[in-house]
């Protein structure tokens, strides 16, 4: 019987091969080629490469789709939280304008070094035009980079970014000041004020009312041992105000066998002028503060277990008041008032003044608004700045609390001079010390005398800044300059005071004036001030000028942990710090004498050995 024979297997019988079905990459389904594109290996080249080689990968790779989504959160994992999940975005789009903005940001601060080196950098200058989380981002990549590289880069870019933080708090704290007073908290206020002088650390209101949420779950403990029904158990926080005295006092004992027996918090008496007392997430962390900076925090817990407690503007100690009558009196005698400062002490008004040494009229009494409150804090950290020894550490402090106390009270003629004298002396925004200028005129006409000065002179500044002076260059083979022993970048220690530092300067003589030699007793040392003097970087964060007898290279190096090492040096290389391009401008011959002195230490200490 014949069998029947399909034409291909004919040609397979004559032994002829049919064509193998190849399979090629593009015929894989989409999900699975995503799933390929997204390998952590692949970088943004490669999806570029890829998407270039056919139409069916370029549309597999297009803007929106799950490989450009991933690229960018694998590039830049930080700004995820400011995408919803499933979120649909232009991720193309998005990766090129962080990639842009990451560009534009490094030429920026790596500009900023020869601008700024002279002189304090200002906030207009710190105005970048691009988008403000990209900035951001761009700036902690570039300070989180390789520890002990690029530390002027590092420098600048750890200003700009203290500035843009600063400006979005500013922002902030105009939209919680436009609030009813009815809904302003002290203790958003009072974190508000801590992240503007710390823009730089972690600090947010969610963070700080996690912290005192423990410490309420502490006093309900306490609470419960003593009053098991007590209602205050029961309520959801800040649900309802307590009507009845006896269990509003409950409640206050219970706060204060935590916040003070169990939890050890206490007035910081031996170092009362610490800014530090000041920021409430580190009254959290160091269990200490000041009357005011306590009192926002028993304030804030007692009205999270249902007790009202009022802040009170007592001068020199601040205070909270407990009221034991009807709501809506005004008797200084129908409240018990609270010193937070004090262990939780409960005071008549009469026991009030013995805190102050003087009587008071019944006005100091009085409840205040959370934004009087705000001012009290804000006022203690400008009184510490004032108090400062003139450094940039207290500068800074100076220049942050006014810019707080003009933000919630811009009308203060006493402040606005006040920040204009203080741009002025530091040599800065001479453009904007001249609307402040006008702005006092206007406000009080009886000023003109100290404005038409600092008027004359902030003009003069600006003239002066047009045409600015070349900066001295130290040649260290100048005949003037022969005894000079030490060079810029030197890690020294200081033999009569033992502390380390580095060079970043010098001069053939000392240069100071003839009270600082006289208060400093430098003709009691053996060359007096006929010797070179240098400019340090202290390791405790202070900048000094001492006399070349008293230094000595360092045996065995160490970084030096000041804040202003990025300004004049670029690299820590295990023996001493490398100037930056600014600083060597200033002084040509010094890193050669730099290299060979370390050269020579090691010598020493190796035969030593």
């Amino acid at each position: 019987m014949a069998t029947s024979v399909s034409r291909e297997e004919q040609l397979n019988l004559n032994g002829i091969l049919p064509e193998p079905q190849t399979k090629k990459l593009t015929d894989l389904p989409t999900e699975l080629l995503e799933y390929i594109l997204c390998f952590p290996a692949l970088k943004h080249v490669d999806v570029c490469n890829v998407s270039c080689c056919c139409k069916r990968l370029h549309d597999v790779c297009h803007g929106s789709g799950k490989v450009w989504g991933n690229q960018y959160k694998l590039r830049w994992p930080r700004l995820q939280r400011f995408y919803r999940q499933n979120e649909s975005c232009d991720w193309l789009r998005e990766y090129k304008t962080r990639h842009r903005v990451g560009i534009q940001i490094r030429r920026t601060v790596e500009s900023i070094s020869k601008r700024f080196f002279t002189e304090v950098v200002s906030k207009d200058r710190c105005s970048l035009g691009m988008p403000g989380h990209f900035c951001e981002d761009e700036l902690l990549f570039l300070l989180n980079s390789d520890k002990r590289k690029n530390l002027t880069l590092k420098y600048y870019a750890k200003k700009i970014l203290y500035f843009l933080r600063q400006q979005n708090i500013l922002r902030s704290l105009k939209s919680f000041l436009e609030q009813p007073a009815e809904q302003q908290s002290a203790l958003e206020g009072a974190v508000l004020v801590d992240q503007y002088c710390n823009p730089l650390a972690d600090v947010t209101l969610d963070g700080v009312s996690l912290q005192l949420d423990e410490i309420g779950e502490k006093v309900k403990k306490v609470l419960r041992l003593k009053s098991p029904t007590h209602p205050s158990l029961r309520a959801l926080q800040g649900e309802g105000v307590l009507e009845d005295l006896e269990l509003q006092r409950q409640v206050l004992c219970a706060l204060n066998a935590v916040l003070y027996e169990q939890l050890q918090y206490k007035g910081n008496e031996g170092d009362y002028y610490n800014p530090l007392n000041s920021y409430i997430h580190q009254v959290l962390l160091r269990r200490t503060g000041i009357p005011i900076s306590l009192s926002v925090l028993y304030m804030t817990l007692a009205g999270r277990l249902g007790v009202q407690l009022e802040p009170v503007n007592f001068p020199n100690h601040f205070l909270l008041r407990w009221s034991q009558r009807p709501r809506g009196s005004q008797d200084i005698t129908d409240f018990v008032y609270i010193d937070a400062f004090g262990k939780g002490k409960q005071l008549t008004a009469k026991e009030c003044e013995y805190l102050i040494g003087h009587q008071v009229t019944a006005d100091y009494y009085s409840s205040i608004s959370t934004t009087e409150v705000l001012l009290r804090m804000v006022g203690n950290l400008l009184n510490i700045g004032k108090r400062g020894e003139g450094n940039e550490k207290s500068y800074q402090l100076l220049r942050d609390s006014l810019d707080l106390y003009l933000t919630i009270n811009p009308d203060n003629v006493q402040y606005l001079l006040l920040q204009a004298r203080l741009y002025f002396h530091l040599g800065i925004w001479p453009e904007k010390v001249l609307d402040i200028l006008q702005h006092i005129q206007a406000l009080d006409p009886s000023q003109h005398g100290a404005v038409g000065y600092l008027v004359q002179h902030t003009l003069e500044h600006i003239q002066h800044k047009k045409h600015p002076v070349t900066p001295e260059v130290k040649r260290r083979s100048a005949p003037e300059h022969l005894e000079v022993q030490f060079s810029v970048g030197l890690i020294m220690k200081h033999k009569r005071s033992g502390y380390n530092c580095v060079i970043y300067g010098w001069d053939p003589k000392c240069t100071m004036s003839q009270e600082w030699i006289t208060t400093m007793r430098v003709h009691q040392l053996s060359s007096g001030a006929n010797q070179p003097f240098y400019n340090v970087l202290v390791q405790d964060g202070t900048c000094r000028y001492a006399a070349q007898e008293n230094l000595e290279p360092h045996s065995s190096p160490l970084e030096i942990g000041h804040p202003e090492v990025g300004r004049y040096f670029s690299l820590f290389a295990e023996s001493h710090y490398v100037a930056n391009e600014e600083l060597q401008t200033r002084y040509p011959e010094d890193m050669a004498e730099t290299l060979g002195t370390v050269e020579e230490t090691n010598l020493t200490v190796h035969d030593a050995h």
